[in-house]
């Protein structure tokens, strides 16, 4: 195992990649490297074979993946490139050079037909191509058994990019009510910390690289802590922003959508806070340090 010096990070313009480059002066002993699509290109082969013939690195993040959940139905080749086949080529090139990969999953691996937080082996069913694409992605990585940590996360939001809490904070400053789906429960993930836990599992696999000695490739779950469906967090963000919104619920089959989501996908955490010692914030604690950022 590589002592960890050099670090890329894929996905630079995502939401997790720029959490993550915002943390990273904290991180003096790594030389880290971000890309973006025109250095590093994951929907063609060819251009990563191009760059890590001219790139080596102990440690690769990747934060990239294509994200679109109701485009993903159409766009199934461009999404099974990135999600799936550029997962396995960073697991054959991770393999090749004894390195360590951390790849970021999704809850949406899972069916959504549970009625207790997921734990990480238990039965995966995707319900939509995002879904099965990423999970394709796990499965290629599982198969090289070159040394990776994989990450599922949920409903992630920040100040960066496009997400949920955005939208929300726009409509609502337009429209006097909004209507937001009640039955599909999960926990939001603020990509700061999930980033901050990444830096943290990095120093850790520094340090005594304990995550490989019985497993090549181990598999947590990451949100923040607590439960809400998409109308509490619809209404948490209205009142921490002081906006003048009403909200009402609605059911999933009233706002139809390309994709089908899961109605419960909410991720047991305890196997990452214990093999970590991570202290996960509350999702209502993060969303209030978002807000202030953004406003």
């Amino acid at each position: 195992m590589p002592n960890i010096k050099t670090v890329l990070v894929t996905g630079q313009n995502g939401q997790l990649g720029q959490s993550l480059k915002s943390l990273v002066s904290s991180y003096p002993q790594y030389q880290f490297t971000f890309t973006t699509r025109d250095e590093l290109d994951l929907a063609c082969s060819q251009s990563i074979n191009n760059y890590f013939e001219q790139n080596k690195f102990d440690l690769i993040i990747n934060c990239a993946a294509y994200t679109a959940v109701d485009k993903a139905e159409e766009q199934q080749e461009i999404a099974d490139a990135i999600n799936h086949l550029a997962v396995k080529q960073l697991a054959e090139i991770t393999q090749k050079n004894n390195s360590i990969l951390i790849h970021i999953s999704t809850d949406y691996v899972f069916d959504g037909t549970s009625f207790k937080p997921y734990i990480e082996n238990d039965p995966i069913n995707p319900q939509n191509i995002y879904g099965s694409t990423k999970l394709k992605g796990e499965q290629a990585i599982q198969k090289t058994a070159c040394n990776a940590i994989i990450i599922r996360t949920s409903w992630v939001y920040s100040e960066y990019g496009n997400n949920f809490v955005k939208t929300m904070l726009r409509l609502g400053a337009d429209r006097d009510q909004l209507n937001v789906i009640f039955d599909q429960i999960g926990s939001p993930t603020y990509a700061a910390d999930l980033a901050t836990s990444i830096l943290t599992i990095t120093d850790s696999l520094n340090n005594n690289q304990s995550d490989f000695q019985h497993d090549k490739v181990a598999l947590y779950h990451f949100s923040n802590e607590g439960v809400c469906s998409w109308y509490d967090f619809a209404k948490a963000i209205f009142e921490q922003s002081n906006t003048q919104c009403e909200v009402f619920p609605i059911e999933t089959k009233d706002y139809p959508t390309p994709a089908k989501r899961p109605q419960y996908s909410l991720l047991n955490k305890a196997k990452i806070k214990q093999q970590y010692q991570l202290i996960i914030p509350y999702w209502k604690d993060s969303l209030k340090v978002c807000l202030n950022k953004l406003q």
